[in-house]
Formats: structure tokens, sequence, C-alpha cells
């Protein structure tokens, strides 16, 4: 038999824990001491406790955890729950590293605001273009790198035989009150393939128009420093804003050029 202590050790959960889940009829000790109240647990019964906190890791309540193991699920199945949870788990990793990226991008532009660096801007017309695209909506922002990517990546595996097919990426971030819908792909003008969207983006009049360079994790700034200069020369932004990637080859985007295309009205 083993004490609670050591089974707590080994199940690696606390005593508190364990007497709670016995007064829920979850897990009953082996033996109970009728004078002291001690509780022993036989060895046995660590494969019930480790399936309790697989079943409680993946967000299941008391209820159901009980209703699960009377129902006699097995170990292959538990492992594939806690497969599918920790891709979960590490995509909420992302998510929660990304806004923290930005709380910190956000309190670095606040901070710097009345110092920011200007881009050198020029004002163009922008011509309509044909992609071969995914469309993706994304609710939050911090999610916008785990799109984006993948969805060049998608259509790049469909049109990438094609010579010159991937010369020009393109993006276009369109705000929505649902989040913001992301137009990803390249200037094409092949015939249409499963797994990919042709779109048409129209030609803009006037847009304002800058350079950034290096790692996406700072366009942020560019994109700020255009829109504070649109507002000073009379415009406002008019539609859907473009990034047109003129290099975009190393791992580590130290040395990619990006064109940030804001379309613009005279206010």
């Amino acid at each position: 038999m083993l004490s609670i202590g050591a089974f707590a050790q080994i199940g690696q959960v606390t005593h508190r824990m364990l007497r709670h889940w016995d007064t829920a009829g979850l897990l009953v000790p082996a033996h109970v001491d009728e004078h002291s109240g001690y509780r022993s647990y036989d060895p046995s019964q660590l494969e019930r406790l480790h399936r309790i906190v697989a079943l409680r890791q993946l967000g299941f309540g008391l209820d159901d955890v009980a209703s699960i193991l009377n129902q006699g699920v097995g170990a292959d199945r538990i492992a594939v729950l806690l497969r599918e949870r920790r891709v979960e788990v590490e995509r909420e990793h992302r998510i929660a590293a990304a806004r923290l990226v930005d709380v910190e991008r956000r309190l670095h532009l606040i901070e710097r605001e009345k110092h920011m660096r200007e881009i050198e801007i020029v004002q163009k017309s922008l011509p309509a273009l044909r992609l071969a695209a995914r469309r993706r909506l994304v609710a939050d922002g911090a999610e916008m790198a785990d799109v984006v990517g993948p969805a060049f990546d998608a259509v790049a595996a469909v049109i990438g035989a094609e010579k010159g097919a991937l010369d020009t990426p393109v993006a276009q971030y369109a705000v929505r009150e649902d989040g913001t819908e992301v137009i990803a792909g390249y200037l094409y003008l092949g015939t249409v393939h499963d797994g990919i969207e042709i779109v048409e983006l129209p030609a803009v009049e006037i847009a304002v128009c800058g350079i950034h360079l290096g790692s996406m994790e700072r366009i942020g700034e560019s994109w700020q420093s255009i829109h504070a200069q649109i507002l000073d020369r009379g415009y406002v932004p008019s539609g859907p804003c473009r990034e047109l990637y003129v290099r975009a080859e190393s791992d580590d985007q130290s040395d990619w050029v990006t064109e940030l295309q804001q379309p613009v009205v005279v206010v």
C-alpha cells in the first residue's frame, strides 16, 4: 500500500486534490484507517490516477471524467486526446507570445511616437492585380503570422511548378467587424487550379506607399509612420491596404524588403 504522500508524489498531484477526488467518488482510497482517517492507496490505482489527470488537463469536468472512466476509455484514446490538446496548447502559446510581442511593440510606439522615424513615402496609382490566392479571416491580430505564411505556402504548393508563378507575392488586409480578411497570393496569369482562388484586386487611383526593411515583427512601426504622414498630408485611408513582398527569401527576415501600399482619398 502507498501512503497518500507517496501516491501524490508519484502521480504529481496534491494531497488536497486526492481528498477532493475521494469526496467526489472519483478516486476512492483502497483503505482508510477508521481511527485516524489516514488514506492509503494501492499501486494499481495509479493507472486510474493518470487517466484522471490526463482528462482534467483536457478540460473535462469531474462528472465527465467519471462518466468517461466508467465507460472504460482506453489508454490509446486518451493518448489521442492528449496529442490533440498538445497541438491546441502549442497554438495558444504561440498566440500568447505574439500578443506579448504586440504589446511591447505598441508600448514602444507610444513611448517613441513623438520621435518616430519617418519612412520616405511616395504617392502613386496601383495597377489592378490578378492573384492566385487563399482568403482567410483572422479574428485576432496575434494569429496573423500563423495564417499568412501558411496561406502563401498553400498557394505555392499548387502553382509553384509554373515558371515565374512565385515572383510577385502580395497580401491584402481588409479590416471588418469580425476580424481582418487576408488575401495572400501571387500575381498570376495562369489557369485556375483546385486549391486556389483567383482574386482580382482593383486598380487604385491614389496610394501612399513606403518601404519597410527587415523583419515582420516591426512592420507595425512602419505602418504607423505611413499613416501619420497620410493624415499630415490631408488624406485618409480608403480601402484595404496591401503589402508587396519585393524580397522575402531569408528565414530570419533580416534582408526582407516590403512595399507598404495604402489607398487614400482627400479629406
